[in-house]
């Protein structure tokens, strides 16, 4: 008896797709996993696998037509009634309607257990687990290990990038990997399957178990990459692009391509249908370089470039800031307000700490100076320190100075803060910074180390910046970016002109709950802490 496959939902927001490539014709018989097609959604190529093993009855939709979520895709006839336990063999994930027909979105589902893996017990799913709130998906960044592979408890297996940071996942005991889930690239979803782990002891029984299957996945999947794919009369045809103007590619290539500067649609991809690998983007690198002299002077080159634009999806923390800031601004009604900062005396002081601190490996900053003065501000504005809740009907003041600072990674712009700096000493604070600002820029930073900021300062100097208009990190009341300092002409007591290092400070206040006197009268004190960093040093506890 045929049954429909539903296209299920493989996507948020995505309600149909392109059908790329058939990997099967009707009357082909299919093995549970097989990949049946390939279909192209805004986001990425997904490849959708049998259910269980059959033959295919009917393919109702032709290459290149428009598939609808929740319309049936193909049909297939179960071999020996035998779908039903295989389905339930199967880890699924979370279903709208029909469990039955429910497919993992953007990767396959993992393969089934071996019966002597299962016997034994030996073989583990790691299940991703729940790694920042509100996070239900992440992107395979990088494999340290690969299958048949020894590891111990806590070496780390693999890191994944969420919408905030780049996250390394351990491996929770000693044992063998058995199966990678995902490739490189390729989006897992929380509380699904990430990699199987067979413990120690029960290593070598997995492994054994699991060699039928590998040997004989080429037989039963989708050709080999370089292989083209067979047409309905049984003939070969060239492998072609998934769909006009889209260049195909995974999401770690077209990241290495936005950091090299190469334009994809450029770029002749060497797999299967055009899809573009790292080592195209090498020799389209190296193929530019040589011919770099040629372009300028060839106005065909010239002309070919005017013009040329390329689009490409917001991905990680990039896309994670757009969210943020958009909100930011749409709730919060925003103020500025900017005043010049006279640093000559604390540079002088910092000079000669830094020296002294750095014969003891301690890398000591004007941050840590400007962050502990501003904790000690917050002291006697409170408000500063508060945060006002959606609906504007309570305002929640922190006894915790959580003070943030804008970092530019690689992978976008985080902000860890400092937890409890009205409880640190400067050096402590100084250390902190330190090693939030090294993590920030691997794209590390824990997951703890970017909650429950307070207010925020943004150093917007280090790049030569002098004024600016922060956007609030909401749900704060406040930030505050840092302009370059510049030994200015300023006038001494006695109207001498004299040299002076000035920095000016750009605040943005949330206008609900501070007013232009709050922000101008805490700045003044904060302002005079760091003017003269003895009055900072009496009161500091």
């Amino acid at each position: 008896m045929s049954t429909d496959f539903i296209l299920p939902d493989i996507g948020e927001g995505i309600v149909e797709c392109e059908i790329v490539e058939w990997q099967v014709q009707e009357g082909d018989s299919v093995k549970e996993d097989q990949v049946v097609v390939e279909v192209m959604t805004d986001k990425a190529v997904v490849e959708i696998p049998a259910k269980f093993d059959g033959i295919v009855t009917k393919l109702y939709y032709a290459k290149g037509d428009i598939a609808k979520v929740g319309e049936p895709l193909f049909a297939i006839d179960a071999e020996g009634g035998d779908a039903g336990k295989t389905a339930e063999s199967k880890p699924q994930p979370k279903a709208p309607a029909d469990s039955s027909t429910e497919e993992t979105k953007q990767v396959k589902q993992p393969e089934s257990k071996s019966s002597a893996a299962a016997s034994s017990g030996a073989l583990n799913d790691f299940i991703l687990p729940d790694i920042g709130e509100g996070i239900v998906e992440c992107e395979i960044v990088d494999w340290r290990v690969s299958e048949g592979d020894t590891v111990e408890e806590d070496q780390v297996v693999v890191e994944v990038m969420t919408d905030k940071a780049v996250v390394e996942i351990p491996a929770k005991s000693d044992g063998t990997v058995a199966k990678l889930y995902y490739a490189k690239g390729e989006i897992a979803k929380v509380g699904e399957p990430l990699f199987a782990l067979a413990e120690a002891g029960g290593a070598s029984a997995a492994s054994s178990a699991s060699e039928p299957a590998n040997a004989s996945a080429p037989s039963e999947s989708k050709p080999a990459a370089n292989e083209p794919a067979r047409a309905a009369g049984g003939e070969f045809e060239a492998p072609q692009a998934a769909a006009p103007g889209k260049a195909l590619a995974s999401p770690a290539v077209r990241r290495r391509a936005r950091e090299q500067g190469i334009d994809l649609s450029q770029v002749q991809g060497s797999g299967k249908k055009g899809r573009i690998l790292k080592e195209d983007l090498s020799q389209a690198k190296a193929g530019a370089t040589a011919s770099e002299s040629v372009s300028k002077s060839s106005s065909a080159a010239q002309a070919s470039v005017v013009g040329g634009k390329r689009t490409e999806p917001m991905r990680g923390v990039r896309a994670a800031m757009a969210r943020q800031m958009a909100e930011s601004v749409r709730t919060i009604p925003h103020f500025t307000y900017a005043e010049e900062f006279d640093l000559t005396e604390l540079r002088a002081m910092h000079a000669r700490l830094k020296a002294q601190y750095a014969e003891q490996g301690i890398r000591l900053t004007l941050m840590p100076f400007f962050i502990k003065a501003m904790s000690l501000a917050l002291t006697e504005f409170p408000i500063m320190n508060a945060q006002l809740n959606d609906d504007a009907t309570e305002i929640t003041y922190f006894d915790d100075h959580n003070i943030g600072m804008a970092v530019a990674t690689k992978v976008g712009l985080m902000v860890p803060n400092i937890k409890q700096v009205n409880q640190k000493s400067l050096l402590e604070v100084a250390e902190e910074v330190n090693r939030l600002t090294a993590s920030a820029r691997e794209g590390k930073v824990a997951q703890a180390d970017m909650k429950g900021g307070t207010i925020t300062i943004s150093n917007i100097g280090v790049v030569g910046g002098t004024v600016t208009t922060p956007i609030i990190n909401k749900p704060e009341a406040a930030i505050v970016a840092l302009g370059k300092v510049q030994s200015l002409p300023r006038f001494d007591a006695n109207g001498a002109v004299v040299a002076r290092d000035m920095m000016t400070a750009s605040w943005s206040g949330d206008h609900r709950i501070i007013d232009g006197a709050t922000i101008a009268n805490f700045n003044k004190r904060w302002q005079q802490f760091l003017e003269d960093p003895m009055q900072m040093l009496t009161v500091m506890r």
